[in-house]
């Protein structure tokens, strides 16, 4: 039973992946720069703050981290 959902789940997967492949493959490319270089120069995404998300996302690391290094140390303590 356990083959049969995985099989099931793997071509699931393959199917949606193929979906959404073969779509964003027939988007248009972006558009031109404008001529003066955009707000942030040559850099992609302009002048985009990346502060916050760096945050947000060390914070989240920190805490998976720490979940993983405790339950680890609860299981020692366990045994």
């Amino acid at each position: 039973m356990k083959k049969i959902i995985i099989k099931g789940f793997l071509v699931a997967l393959l199917v949606t992946g193929t979906a959404i492949f073969n779509t964003t493959l027939a988007d248009d490319g972006p558009p031109p720069p404008p001529a003066n270089g955009g707000q942030g120069g040559n850099v992609p995404g302009g002048g985009a703050p990346i502060g916050e998300g760096l945050l947000i996302l060390s914070m989240l690391g920190a805490g998976y981290g720490t979940k993983k290094w405790y339950s680890k140390h609860k299981k020692k303590i366990a045994e």
